[in-house]
């Protein structure tokens, strides 16, 4: 294949990292996936395409019967697939084709696991003060508060800084994928905890440059996504039964709660900060689960 295909994906995936603001992580995945894609091409019957952007339907619909006869599962196809569609929607944009040869393609059917999530008395207990707590566990308790009170994510809870919570309003500003940002709700529990945090963080904060983060390493620096990660995993070992504890289970935990207390999932999805309803709807299949199972213990018929 020729060198121009390259430069149409470095244009694409330099238009995810600018100004889409996506992470490092997902960029490379998405060059990884339309690599794989351009040396299935190269491949590709008796006359190759010469460009990405003379890929046919047919050629598209070919390379997803070879994920499945390569044995992926279909959750790993249908990033691919999706990488492929944005590649060529953005094309479309920037009137590189005159039509997407990938518009409606489906990914192979893929069943959804149900996202875990931690019982409520599970989590009081781990959240419960000990008298043996040193500065750095009550921060930890104080994190795992903010995650269960806010339902964030991980990169975004170390990334807040000082201004962003706002203890008087019980709101935190928070910025989300993309560069977006939303105001969320903190609940009177986690502010207190923040409050409490805040008299030690004092006395152990070293930075005194540019902005003033939030949670703070041992050291006083600004603290990292996989030092929480080994932190509340080894809190939670230490005092419950949650075996494989990760910070995004408390993401889990937020929506599963706030919807079996009645919660509307158009509230949940902005909470999130999920950018369409369907990536909030996965937490309903856990309500309807659980109302089968009030209906089988319960019903005379069931």
């Amino acid at each position: 294949m020729s060198d121009q295909p390259d430069r149409h994906v470095n244009d694409f995936l330099h238009y995810l990292d600018k100004e889409r603001g996506y992470s490092s992580h997902t960029v490379k995945a998405y060059k990884i996936d339309l690599t794989q894609f351009r040396c299935f091409l190269a491949d590709y019957g008796a006359d190759p395409f010469s460009s990405l952007l003379d890929v046919d339907r047919q050629a598209i619909k070919h390379f997803v019967g070879y994920l499945i006869e390569e044995g992926l599962s279909p959750r790993s196809s249908a990033r691919k697939i999706a990488s492929i569609k944005s590649f060529y929607r953005y094309m479309l944009k920037t009137d590189k084709i005159d039509s997407n040869p990938a518009a409606g393609m489906q990914a192979p059917k893929r069943d959804q696991p149900l996202p875990k999530f931690i019982q409520k008395k599970v989590l009081e207990k781990v959240l419960i003060p000990s008298a043996t707590d040193d500065w750095q566990t009550g921060r930890d308790r104080t994190i795992l508060e903010l995650l269960y009170s806010t339902g964030i994510r991980l990169s975004e809870l170390v990334a807040l800084d000082l201004d962003d919570v706002e203890l008087d309003q019980l709101t935190v500003r928070v910025f989300g994928k993309g560069g977006k940002v939303r105001i969320v709700p903190l609940g009177q529990t986690a502010a207190e905890a923040i409050k409490t945090y805040l008299k030690e963080r004092a006395i152990h904060m070293r930075e005194k440059r540019g902005k003033a983060p939030l949670f703070i390493s041992k050291r006083g620096h600004r603290i990292s996504p996989r030092t929480v990660q080994l932190r509340l995993k080894l809190l939670f070992e230490s005092t419950s039964v949650v075996s494989g504890f990760t910070p995004h289970l408390m993401r889990h935990t937020f929506a599963t709660h706030l919807l079996d207390g009645g919660a509307d999932i158009r509230a949940v999805k902005e909470l999130l900060g999920h950018a369409s309803l369907s990536s909030t709807q996965i937490y309903t299949h856990l309500k309807t689960e659980k109302i089968k199972e009030i209906f089988n213990q319960a019903h005379p018929h069931a």
